[in-house]
């Protein structure tokens, strides 16, 4: 993996800070070339047993000397972490920012003049490599920096480059979608349980077929309404399942779900 700066720097260790280093490491970036921060020590231990980098305690430690700084904490906490760093980092510095609803104004604001930054929304899948990531460059983030931060992240899955206009949008479809999904598979495997089969069957059941269905939508290109019609029979056992979801307004739910997710993405971005 060629990414052209010299040392990459994770501000914060948890979980998405730790499944980007992990992609990168896997994709053949040198670990000598990366190092972590966290106030959280024992954190720290178990990454640089793990993983075999440098970690600090000390935000401005890490920060300092590395040509990409990576800003993985809580969106509460990127203010006070880019206060910190501000007075240590490298001229040109590429800072990255995987803090959901912070904008690429305050970023830059709290930063040095001319920063170069770039807002990214992830999500979990990047943990097995199947990660949706939307990144949205700064005022001073030129072709150069984009493909840093693309590089990187497309350790994790795929990538797509946005106005940062629609990361709010974005976060509520695929930042937080996983959970949406994992709380039908939840209801599936419940259900299944319900009906008589055992957990483990219910599971796989419901893994796999989430998985096909996924890659049905993904392989063929066909439009949701098709591939569903497709399995729906006219009076049949499908189209009797999905009467009683769409009792349930299933859609609204989603809906008004989403929108109130975008609406906590704006909210977090205001604080």
């Amino acid at each position: 993996m060629t990414i052209n700066r010299e040392r990459i720097a994770f501000i914060g260790g948890g979980v998405m800070g730790e499944t980007v280093l992990a992609a990168l490491i896997a994709g053949g970036f040198p670990t000598e070339q990366l190092i972590v921060s966290s106030p959280r020590a024992t954190r720290l231990d178990y990454l640089a047993e793990r993983y075999g980098v440098s970690v600090n305690t000390d935000n401005s430690v890490a920060a300092a000397g590395s040509g990409v700084v990576v800003i993985a904490t809580k969106p509460h906490q990127v203010l006070d972490v880019l206060a910190e760093i501000r007075g240590v980092l490298e001229s040109g510095a590429l800072v990255i920012s995987l803090a959901a609803g912070v904008t690429i104004e305050k970023l830059e604001d709290a930063l040095p003049a001319a920063t170069p930054v770039i807002r990214v929304m992830p999500n979990t899948p990047a943990k097995v490599g199947a990660g949706m990531s939307a990144i949205s460059p700064g005022l001073y983030a030129t072709d150069v920096e984009v493909n840093v931060a693309h590089t990187i992240m497309a350790a994790c899955g795929e990538v797509i480059v946005i106005d940062e206009k629609y990361q709010n949008a974005l976060t509520a479809v695929s930042g937080s979608g996983p959970a949406y999904i994992f709380l039908v598979a939840q209801a599936m495997i419940d259900a299944g349980v319900q009906l008589g089969l055992t957990r483990q069957i219910a599971t796989k059941l419901t893994e796999q077929t989430m998985l096909g269905a996924a890659r049905l939508m993904l392989e063929t290109g066909e439009h949701p309404t098709v591939l569903k019609e497709m399995v729906t029979s006219p009076g049949g056992t499908t189209a009797q399942a999905l009467s009683v979801l769409e009792s349930y307004q299933l859609r609204t739910a989603f809906t008004e779900a989403m929108q109130a997710c975008y609406e906590k993405a704006v909210e977090l971005g205001q604080l």
